[in-house]
C-alpha cells in the first residue's frame, strides 16, 4: 500500500501536445511543447547521423548503458558524437528547420563511461527551442554531415530555413 501511495504521488514529465494551456488557466500553464524537437545524433567515426528519440530523455541506443559524468577523462578513448536539436516552426510557405543547436558527447562502450555536461544539453535544448542555430562548437566534418542529413531528411524544409543555418554548417557563403 505505502508503495501504491508514493507511486501517486511522483508527477512524471509530460509532453504536452498542442497548446499546452488549451482555453483554462489551471494545471499546464506555462508549459512546452516538445512535439516539434528532435534530437539528431551524429556519429562522426560512422559519417552518419540519425534521429534517436530516446535522447529526449537521455536513453537513446547511443546512451543506453552508460554513466555519464562532466570528467573528460572517465570516457578516455570512446568514440565522439554531437546531439544536435532540431527544432521545425511552420512559415507560410510550409515547415522548416527553425532552431539547431548542437552539444558535444563521448561514449566509452567498453567502460560503460560517458562526457556530457547536462546542463549544457538542457540549455541547447531551450536554445532550439527558442529557434537559435547554434552550431559553431562543432568541427567541419560533423557540419557536412549534419546538413547532408537536414538536406536529405527534408530537402524542401532546408530550403525554407533561415540562411543563416546553411552559413553556418558551412554550406552557403554569407552575402558579402
Amino acid at each position: 500500500m505505502a508503495n501504491e501511495e508514493k507511486a501517486k504521488q511522483k508527477l512524471g514529465f509530460t509532453i504536452i501536445k498542442n497548446d499546452p494551456t488549451d482555453g483554462h488557466k489551471g494545471y499546464g500553464i506555462g508549459s512546452l511543447s516538445l512535439e516539434n524537437i528532435s534530437p539528431v545524433i551524429v556519429d562522426i567515426e560512422a559519417e552518419e547521423a540519425r534521429i534517436e528519440i530516446g535522447a529526449m530523455h537521455a536513453r537513446s541506443e547511443t546512451e543506453r548503458g552508460v554513466k555519464f559524468t562532466t570528467n573528460r577523462e572517465d570516457s578516455e578513448g570512446g568514440k565522439p558524437y554531437w546531439i544536435v536539436w532540431v527544432t521545425i516552426d511552420f512559415k507560410e510557405e510550409g515547415p522548416y528547420y527553425a532552431g539547431v543547436t548542437a552539444c558535444e558527447m563521448v561514449v566509452n562502450k567498453e567502460k560503460r563511461r560517458g562526457y556530457k555536461i547536462l546542463a549544457d544539453h538542457v540549455n541547447k535544448m531551450d536554445k532550439s527551442l527558442k529557434r537559435h542555430i547554434i552550431v559553431d562548437q562543432m568541427d567541419e566534418k560533423s557540419k557536412r554531415i549534419l546538413a547532408d542529413f537536414l538536406q536529405s531528411h527534408n530537402q524542401e524544409m532546408w530550403e525554407r530555413s533561415e540562411p543563416k543555418l546553411r552559413i553556418d554548417l558551412g554550406v552557403e557563403s554569407p552575402h558579402l
